[in-house]
């Protein structure tokens, strides 16, 4: 009997053994969920880091997604064009082909944008007479003075390619790809046993204390902020400067009672950028307090910083690397 008992004890012993190795591997294996909230201005890169995430971290995009991409490549394409055609006529500049002023600017600017789903071959000589003008050339090199979207040299510079029956977007299409989006979106994806959660919020200002509540257990707070935004106007008014608007959101979002506790990612982005207009745009022009020399790229993006970092209450942690978010290998 002794020996029965001892038999099952011995059994027993052995199975809570396996339980409990179980048990720690399932804690081990266990996934932990981190939801890092995404902000910054509009045409800061949110929306282009978080499909570099998806990329270097997540499922990528597949031929399907790709195909899914391509009226939207149509549409940015347009979108730039339009934008500058209606800078041509703001800015007085001239055509230097009289056939571009007569009918290939009024024909491209006839499109509704937002509806392109195909390339017609029209447009495609439209665009392209239009693009190797040396007056849309001006207008491009005068970019600061208007709204245009990052993307719309590549585009443009690549609409042989684009145009072409079997085209399908690539990885770096899709990166420079614009698509507006008001309220919220999200991707998650796995890195080393975590599921990463990404929220971006595309609210107004005025509007992100009405969503605060219902992430009061994220991790962190990314802010993404573009360094070549300094001369730029927004959108909405010619008299406000854009870098303005950006630091003013992000003193808005780091000192809300609701994030004061999350400890805070400064991102400032698009540093090829900014490396390429400090050649020619000069900060102290937009930000006289600026008393750094011209065409220092690592003297503004100081400054910059300075900026941000002094809007905000102490108590923040601000992480800044200084980076661009193209091309993808940079984003680690």
């Amino acid at each position: 009997m002794i020996c029965c008992l001892s038999a099952k004890a011995r059994e027993q012993k052995q199975r809570n053994r396996e339980i409990e190795k179980q048990l720690l591997l399932d804690k081990k294996n266990q996934r932990r969920e981190l939801i890092l909230l995404l902000f910054g201005a509009e045409g800061s890169g949110k929306s282009t880091l978080m499909k570099q995430m998806r990329i270097m971290y997540g499922t990528g995009y597949s031929e399907e997604d790709k195909r899914s991409f391509v009226k939207f490549v149509y549409q940015n394409i347009f979108l730039a064009m339009q934008s500058m055609i209606r800078a041509m006529d703001t800015l007085k500049i001239q055509y230097r082909d009289k056939r571009n002023e007569q009918k290939h600017a009024a024909l491209v600017r006839s499109v509704d944008y937002e509806t392109v789903t195909i390339l017609e071959p029209q447009y495609v000589e439209a665009i392209k007479s239009l693009w190797s003008d040396p007056g849309m050339k001006e207008c491009y090199d005068r970019r600061r003075e208007y709204q245009l979207i990052d993307s719309a040299k590549y585009y443009l510079d690549s609409i042989d390619r684009i145009a072409a029956p079997d085209y399908l977007s690539t990885e770096q299409d899709i990166l420079c790809a614009r698509i507006l989006i008001n309220g919220i979106t999200e991707y998650s994806f796995d890195f080393e046993n975590i599921t990463f959660r990404i929220i971006k919020n595309d609210a107004r200002r005025s509007e992100h204390r009405k969503w605060i509540r219902y992430f009061d257990n994220a991790f962190a707070i990314i802010f993404v902020a573009a360094l070549d935004e300094y001369d730029h106007v927004l959108a909405e008014s010619d008299n406000e400067n854009q870098m303005e608007e950006s630091i003013a959101l992000f003193r808005t979002i780091v000192t809300n009672r609701g994030y004061r506790n999350f400890p805070v990612v400064l991102f400032l982005n698009k540093k090829d950028l900014l490396e390429e207009k400090t050649m020619y745009s000069h900060l102290v022009d937009y930000f006289p307090e600026f008393d750094g020399p011209k065409r220092d790229a690592q003297a503004a993006r100081e400054f910059i910083l300075k900026m941000f970092l002094r809007r905000i209450v102490p108590a923040v942690d601000a992480l800044v690397p200084m980076t661009a978010i193209a091309p993808i290998e940079r984003v680690k």
